[in-house]
């Protein structure tokens, strides 16, 4: 489902060139849950956005679901990042003005789906959030956002999802809940999961667990 091969992000500066991730390689499997553990610096989100076609690699190859992101414009990434991955970010990225409903139909509504609202009811339906359809991110705790962008970004069901720290701004309880839900859904699903997490119980949960350190993969297991 995904493959990486010699994979290079280097950003100028005024001090010359700084190597973000250097010449790594990595292969998940369909339906994979992968743990990606590493201190700050390490290059783990920065993988995490060339991986969800968010930011273009310097060198080396990106093959996501069969596609491989070279090969692809920008308007084609997009089109395959609608269709193909969903991201869930440590910091919600909810549309303030939106209830909770509209931000789950967004992507949808923006692909030309016309069930978008329908769609979206069932997923807060499936993640505990029946009762918090019309309501606006303000009025819902850190973990009832969490989950509407958990939906959010399952809503096209995407055969690839993507967090990053999603319980990073949550309680321990809270986030113990947050990712008994991903798990769970991922496994329903048969989604390829990629958990960037600095905690490493969180990462043994999945089936693969990566560090990173430097931009280099440390260790598989």
């Amino acid at each position: 489902m995904i493959d990486i091969e010699n994979l290079r992000v280097t950003l100028p500066s005024r001090a010359g060139n700084v190597n973000i991730l250097r010449g790594l390689d990595l292969h998940i499997s369909k339906g994979q849950k992968c743990g990606l553990i590493g201190p700050s610096g390490s290059g783990k989100s920065t993988l995490l956005m060339v991986l969800a076609g968010l930011e273009p690699p310097t060198s080396g190859r990106v093959e996501v679901a069969g596609q491989d992101y070279g090969l692809m414009s920008e308007d084609d990434l997009a089109r395959f990042r609608r269709q193909h991955v969903g991201i869930v970010f440590q910091s919600f990225h909810l549309v303030p003005t939106m209830t909770a409903k509209e931000n789950v139909a967004l992507p949808l509504e923006l692909s030309g789906r016309s069930d978008g609202f329908q769609v979206a009811a069932e997923l807060l339906e499936e993640v505990g959030l029946g009762h918090r359809l019309d309501h606006y991110p303000a009025q819902m705790s850190g973990g009832e956002q969490q989950r509407v962008a958990l939906a959010r970004a399952l809503a096209a069901n995407p055969p690839v999802l993507f967090a990053d720290e999603p319980t990073g701004n949550l309680d321990q309880a809270t986030g113990q809940a947050i990712m008994d839900l991903l798990m769970r859904l991922a496994d329903e699903r048969g989604t390829t999961l990629v958990l960037i997490t600095h905690d490493p119980e969180l990462a043994a949960r999945c089936d693969t667990v990566v560090s990173m350190r430097d931009g280099k993969i440390d260790t598989a297991a």
